[in-house]
């Protein structure tokens, strides 16, 4: 790709890297937030739910459509709308005054989240398209992630305790507007990518509705049993709505918002597979810790925030220590390694007991769970966006943040009438106890399939760059002739000559 001649690449990975880092401290914030939130809006168990989804589910559905968006009308002026969507909506959200003018508020944030994300994303990944660069900056964008999560936990349990729960809300509006400053000066204006027709709305509307019925059908099943007629139907038309965007992608005039040959990349297809897993399992537990911590043991929620350090702060050291093995290590073996560290954490959480403590029940845990997530997250998005056209990068990017949001999104519905059938009726902290405790070990079992993904369907591939810096490296085959450095390209279906993924050895 040609880029624009004022370009810079350091302000452009700042900025990028500010605007991952809102988006991270947002859901983190609000996660150590959710019991107070409850008590002021009068939420439901299973209506406390929908602060998450609402917002996971119109940021994965319109995931693709923002992508889309972005290769069409410039990552930057797409990246600017969905920074100016974000922080209304942020505002708004903290005057709400009862659960649907949250829901609602967590709604259009998830809108601009959808703008924002595949447009940093994709301007990251045209502006490091390969080597050494790429894989320090996917470390930086790696590790900002990991910072907001750190720093919103932190945060969100310190605002919501001594300033309210509504500044959980609140806080986006000024990390929103210093972003949009930063994007404005350092982020050269970038020609369109794809010059095609108008993006495909009704695919994203039938995506996103598709996806809202289906989530809603397995939260009602609290309610409602899997067999029972109002089940039945809701899912059914999910189904419906999921194939008419199969449809509509297949057979639409416009530019689809994705191409479903992509697919036949086994990179894409693994990746965003691990991703969709590992997002659920992520998102519901985060959410059963933070329950369990304030519920069960009666932490207030800025001990609770101080308690979620650790985690963030270990997805932080699992990200740098990814940047330093991925000069040495191929990208699967990584997601291997992290995503059996990562189940063996949840699997450690899943023995929490009524009585437990932070320093038995929740450090140790936190520790494993957090390093092998770390070493996930930018071996991950380097596979998604390997072998991927140029002027596809906004959709692999798109499609690669939908299914982490998804995914969050139907395993926190899974896991949540998991937990909530476990528990009952009853409200003690026994009770609560066995649900969450039920909900984190069936996490750590979608980390083993995803890590069962990642060994049969992703290729074995070469480390993204040597370790040396002074030319390309040669290695020996068995017979002790040198022969050249691996190419990153993506020989498998789908994969296009010329560009950066990887090489089966």
């Amino acid at each position: 790709m040609t880029h624009n001649s004022d370009a810079r690449p350091g302000r452009t990975l700042a900025a990028v890297a500010v605007v991952q880092f809102m988006v991270s401290l947002d859901l983190s914030v609000v996660n150590v937030g959710l019991p107070r939130i409850a008590v002021g809006l009068g939420f439901s168990a299973m209506g406390l739910t929908w602060v998450i989804h609402a917002y996971a589910l119109t940021f994965g559905g319109l995931l693709l459509l923002g992508g889309k968006a972005a290769d069409r009308y410039g990552r930057r002026r797409v990246l600017l709308l969905g920074l100016g969507v974000f922080g209304l909506a942020s505002l708004a959200g903290g005057f709400a005054q009862v659960p649907g003018h949250l829901v609602a508020a967590r709604a259009v944030q998830g809108i601009g989240a959808a703008a924002v994300a595949p447009a940093a994303l994709a301007l990251l990944t045209t502006m490091f398209p390969t080597g050494r660069a790429r894989v320090r900056a996917f470390g930086v964008w790696s590790a900002m992630n990991a910072a907001g999560g750190a720093l919103g936990v932190l945060t969100g349990g310190l605002l919501t305790e001594y300033a309210g729960w509504r500044w959980v809300m609140f806080v986006n509006v000024p990390m929103a507007v210093c972003a949009l400053a930063l994007t404005w000066r350092g982020v050269a204006a970038d020609p369109p990518a794809a010059p095609g027709g108008r993006p495909d709305v009704l695919g994203a509307l039938l995506a996103t509705a598709g996806m809202t019925l289906l989530v809603f059908g397995v939260v009602r099943t609290d309610r409602y049993a899997w067999t029972s007629p109002v089940t039945v139907t809701t899912l059914a038309v999910a189904a419906a709505l999921l194939a008419a965007f199969v449809y509509v992608e297949q057979t639409t005039g416009r530019a689809p918002l994705i191409r479903l040959g992509l697919f036949a990349n086994r990179s894409v297809a693994g990746a965003n597979a691990y991703n969709l897993l590992v997002g659920a399992a992520m998102a519901s537990a985060f959410y059963f810790v933070s329950l369990y911590l304030q519920r069960v043991l009666g932490t207030g929620p800025a001990l609770t925030g101080v308690m979620f350090v650790p985690f963030a702060l270990g997805v932080v050291g699992g990200s740098v220590l990814a940047v330093k093995l991925g000069y040495r290590l191929a990208p699967r073996t990584l997601l291997v390694a992290g995503g059996l560290l990562t189940a063996t954490g949840f699997a450690w959480f899943g023995l929490v007991s009524p009585d437990g403590a932070f320093a038995t029940d929740i450090l140790g845990p936190s520790i494993v769970a957090s390093v092998g997530f770390g070493l996930c997250l930018g071996p991950v998005v380097s596979t998604a966006t390997a072998g991927v056209a140029p002027h596809e990068t906004g959709t692999a990017s798109g499609l690669l943040n939908s299914s982490r949001q998804i995914g969050a999104s139907l395993g926190l519905a899974a896991l949540g009438t998991v937990a909530n059938n476990r528990t009952g009726p009853a409200t003690t902290p026994e009770a609560l106890n066995d649900g969450y405790a039920l909900g984190l070990a069936v996490s750590a079992a979608l980390l083993l399939v995803a890590v069962l993904i990642a060994l049969t369907v992703l290729r074995r591939t070469s480390p993204c760059v040597a370790p040396a810096s002074s030319g390309p490296v040669r290695r020996q085959s068995q017979s002790g002739q040198p022969v050249p450095a691996p190419r990153l390209v993506d020989e498998g279906a789908g994969g296009h000559e010329g560009d950066h993924g990887t090489v089966d050895q």
